[in-house]
This record gives C-alpha cells, sequence and structure tokens, in this order.
C-alpha cells in the first residue's frame, strides 16, 4: 500500500477518528522538520569544511546543478 492511498483510507475513516488523523499529520509535520533540521546541520558541516561554492554567475549555477 502506498502512502498516498494509506492517507486517502485514513480521510475516509469516520469523525471519531479524527483524532487520529490528527496525530498521523502532526506526525507527519514533525518529521519534515526533522529533515529540515538535519539537512540544515549537515550543510553547516559542509560549510566549515569548504565544500559550498557560492557563486552569481548563471551558468557556473547550472553547471554545479548538473553533477
Amino acid at each position: 500500500m502506498s502512502f498516498a492511498t494509506l492517507v486517502e483510507e485514513i480521510k475516509k475513516l469516520p469523525l471519531e477518528i479524527n483524532e487520529l488523523k490528527y496525530l498521523i499529520e502532526k506526525y507527519v509535520i514533525e518529521e519534515r522538520r526533522n529533515k529540515i533540521y538535519k539537512n540544515y546541520k549537515k550543510s553547516l558541516i559542509e560549510a566549515e569544511q569548504g565544500k559550498l561554492k557560492f557563486s552569481d554567475d548563471v551558468d557556473e549555477l547550472m553547471k554545479e546543478l548538473m553533477i
């Protein structure tokens, strides 16, 4: 069962199950926050190690994205 299918099935549950839906939504939001925070911490480390490149040249940025 895919995540999208699971979400659709949860939406069909009776109103008494709204609390469960609410908790699942909060869990998903928290997981997204955790992922954003982990990426932030990783980027700080990469910046400290000099692994990040900064540029205002669009052509150079496009080349970096195509790697």
